[in-house]
Parts: structure tokens; sequence; C-alpha cells
């Protein structure tokens, strides 16, 4: 019976919510369309319904930017003029007792400052000209810093929980930087805590886009609800990496004459222009936003930030992608291998496919050569050829043993994880005893550990079943175990991968 109430209050609020954020878009898209946000030539009542139309995407980034009708790639989307930018231009301009105050800190970064002008807005209420903007940015956020010990240690992965503890330690670090001017502006109490330091700093982070006049970037009304997406060009280098992978299944003997394969990084760089679709124009004054490829009527309409890792989405945006192709692992290497060849330690790492990169290919086969031969095959090495099947054999026997014993390193195995993701939704009440079916011990100490510290912070109501503060706890906890499965998948991809070299290499040697 009380977990029935209990059911009614939740919706009936949820209900309550739903309706109130229906009604704060429409405000929103109105208030844009007196500013001149428009995905149309022709100005409306509302900013949208030309080109794109607000829509829920289920298990795709949730609301978001959908096609109102077919797309063309490269077509003008949207539109939002410079005046309507959120940026520390517009805001001093406009607010004297703020210009004087930011200009009196001139240490804090761009980004800090920016940071402090959110909160300043968001204390003058339904008075501040952004209002209709600002009560529609989400009320919570999940990037990294935002984690507790609990969220940070199930990532499980040093490098991941080093990137956690400096993103905590920065914003605590930049938030006592900006007190003094919080205090000189005389926000409210609950305006100058961590907590809503955090939250601002995440928005910051997370929504703002690139303008050519200020390295803080700019909050963009409407602009802000495309969600993300990957970007699926190849560059050179990547294209050249599937090409090593297909010589290297070759027979050492026919690949001796491909040795052109080197590396344009001025070429790599002109082509990173390719990955946003969105840029400020000055001829026009106004952000722009183009479709990056067709769009069918009601398809999400979305938007590359530009190539991140899943670590970095979490970091900088609160999110990560079940397939992201830009998602990497670096597995601990020996110091000599790092000595032996001079390619950056940021390009030896094993791709989302699990194939190891072109870069790590060539340091370890220059690495696995003797030390008096590495000058006479070195440029053999740096084209992404084999050096011999020897050698190949002992460079992919290597790797899979590394990627073996990384993981055999961690708490969790690969398949616990993947059980453990399937019921970390369906924890609700706490005090209820587990009954998970084939969950393994390690995996249920981590749900005690879970619901021990959800009881400490008092995140339950009064019936113990889920409340707002526990769902936030459990869905940062489901992101470290997503973000955790994701690494040991590209591992055991990697295992896999070498295998089959393992085989084709070790027939080769049989029909020799």
């Amino acid at each position: 019976m009380v977990a029935t109430l209990y059911d009614q209050s939740w919706h009936q609020s949820k209900r309550l919510n739903m309706e109130q954020e229906e009604g704060n878009l429409e405000r929103l898209l109105k208030w844009a369309a007196e500013c001149g946000i428009s995905d149309s030539k022709c100005r409306g009542l509302s900013c949208l319904g030309h080109s794109l139309v607000v829509s829920y995407f289920h298990g795709a980034g949730g609301r978001g930017l959908g096609a109102a009708r077919d797309l063309e790639k490269g077509e003008l989307v949207l539109k939002v003029p410079k005046w309507a930018l959120f940026t520390r231009e517009s805001l001093l301009l406009k607010d004297d007792q703020l210009s004087v105050a930011v200009n009196a800190h001139s240490s804090l970064s761009s980004t800090q400052t920016l940071t402090v002008c959110l909160l300043y807005e968001m204390g003058k209420g339904k008075t501040s000209w952004w209002h209709p903007y600002l009560i529609n940015l989400p009320r919570s956020y999940d990037i990294i810093a935002t984690f507790g010990e609990f969220e940070k240690q199930a990532m499980q992965v040093d490098d991941a929980i080093w990137a956690a503890d400096k993103a905590i330690s920065k914003a605590e670090f930049e938030w006592k930087e900006t007190n003094a001017l919080m205090e000189q502006l005389k926000l409210k109490p609950q305006l100058r805590t961590f907590r809503a330091w955090l939250w601002a700093s995440a928005t910051v982070s997370s929504r703002t886009m690139h303008i050519p006049w200020d390295g803080a970037g700019c909050l963009c009304p409407v602009g802000d609800l495309f969600n993300y997406s990957a970007p699926v060009e190849e560059s050179d280098f990547e294209n050249m990496e599937h090409r090593t992978h297909d010589l290297a299944l070759q027979d050492i003997s026919t690949v001796n004459g491909e040795t052109s394969c080197i590396l344009d990084m001025e070429q790599l760089d002109s082509d990173s222009g390719r990955l946003t679709d969105g840029r400020f124009e000055n001829d026009v004054g106004a952000y722009c936003f183009y479709a990056k490829k067709s769009y069918r009527k009601g398809e999400q309409v979305l938007l590359s930030y530009g190539t991140y890792t899943n670590l970095e989405l979490l970091e900088h945006y609160g999110f990560l992608l079940n397939e992201n192709p830009n998602d990497k692992v670096f597995v601990p290497l020996e110091p000599e291998i790092y000595s032996s060849c001079s390619w950056p330690k940021e390009s030896l790492y094993i791709h989302q496919s699990g194939k190891p990169s072109f870069a790590l290919l060539s340091a370890l086969r220059l690495w696995a050569t003797p030390a008096n031969r590495r000058r006479s095959v070195g440029h053999l090495a740096y084209s992404g050829l084999q050096l011999s099947v020897e050698n190949e054999l002992f460079v992919m026997r290597w790797i899979s043993n590394k990627c073996n014993s990384t993981m055999k390193n961690l708490p969790t195995t690969f398949e616990e994880d993947s059980l453990l993701l399937s019921v970390i939704d369906k924890i609700q009440n706490v005090n209820a005893p587990l009954e998970f079916a084939n969950v393994s011990s390690v995996s249920t100490d981590e749900i005690c550990t879970f619901r021990a510290n959800v009881l400490k912070k008092g995140e339950t109501d009064s019936k113990t079943l889920v409340s707002g503060k526990m769902q936030r706890s459990r869905e940062r906890w489901k992101l470290a175990v997503k973000w955790r499965l994701g690494y040991k998948k590209i591992l055991v991809d990697c295992i896999s991968v070498c295998d089959e070299m393992i085989r084709v290499l070790c027939s080769q040697i049989s029909h020799s």
C-alpha cells in the first residue's frame, strides 16, 4: 500500500514537473523569437518550426532538436544573433555594477568570470533579461567534478580516478579564487556555495560554444539544445591505420615496397576544421548552425563539438557514448618503449575498435628489435610496416598479454560489470534485501556500499524509497560503471584482434 501511494505521488509530481518544463520551453521559444533567433528567414511567434522542432529522443540524449522537414547536408538550420548570446561582453555592457566588480578582479580567468556572471544573473530571478533562458538550464550535471568518493572509486582505472581528483581539486580552487568577487557582488549565500559553483561551472563547461573574441566562449540560447554526435569523418591518420592493419594481414614478403605511408600532420591539422558544424560568422553577426548530414523529417539533428574520448566527454559534458569512435585506452608501457621511438605518448593507445594505434604498433615493433638494428629498420617501422613475421608475433602476443594483465588488476571483470549495469536501475528501496540473481560477491559489495553511502548522506525520503538525490547518485554511479565497462570492452576487443593476427601469422609460418 505504501509503495502504491508513493508511486501515485511520484507520477503526479513527475507530471507536474513535465507540465512546468513544457511551459518554460514555450516561454523560451517565444523569447528567442523576439531576440531574432530563428530556423527560418521569416520571423514568427516561435523561433522553431520551419527546419527544427524540439523533441524527446529516448536513449539518444533525451530532449533535443529534430528535423521539422527533410534537411540537406550543409543547409543552414539555425541562426542566433550576437546580441542573444550570453557572453561576458554582453553582460558587462548591460550592468555597470557587474562591470566595475569584474574589472577589479582581473586576475581571474575568463571562464571563472563567466561562471560568476551566470550566478549573478541567476540571483536576479525574474528581473533578469535572460530569465526565460536561465530557467531552462539543467538543474544538475554529472561531470566528474560532481562525483563523490564512491562514484570516483567506481571508475576503477587509475587514469580515470586521477582525472576525477584533478577536476574536483580544480573546481574547488577556482571557486575559492572567486569568493572575493562574489562577496563584492553581494550574491545570495546559496549562490556562493561550492555546490552552486559546481552547477554554474558545469553549465559553462558543458554548454558554452566557441567564439573568436573570448576564450570563455558563450552560452547560446536554443543552439545548446542540439545533442552531441561524434565526428564520423575519418582523418588521414585513421585511414592510414586501417590500411596498415590490412597490410599487416598480408605476407611480409608482399609489402616490402609499401613504404610511402608517411603522416602529413599539417594536413591533419587543416582537416580538423571539418569536425564542427556551428560557428560564429562575422559577416552576418550571428552564430550559425548547419546540418552535418542530410536528415529525414523526424530524425534528431546532431552537432559535433569535436573529437572526445568518453573520459573527456564525462569530464567536460557529463555524459558518454555507447559507441564512441574517438574513444581509446592507454595501457601501461615500459619506459624503454617510450625512449626507443619518437612518437608522443598520447599517440600510443588502443582504438575503440580494439585495434592498436599506428604509433603503438610502430613503437612496439622498434622496441622488439635489437637496439643495434633499430636504426636500419626505423624507416620501415615509422612507415607502418611489419619488420618480420617473428617480430609481429612478439608484438601481438605482448599486446594481448598486456591487455589481459591490465584487466586482471581491476576489481571486477567485463562480464560482472555487464550484469551490474543491468541491475543498477532496479535498486529502488535501499533497505530492501538484495534479490539479484547471478550478481558476483564483488558486485554485491559494491551495491551495498552504494546503499550505505545513500543512507549516510540522507538521500532517501521518509519511506526509504528513491529520491531525487538518490537518483542523481545512482546516475553518477551508473556512468562510472558504463565508463569502466567501455574501457574493458576495448581491451577485450584488442585481445580478439591480436589473437586473430597471431592465428594469421602462425599460418604464414606453417606454410613457408
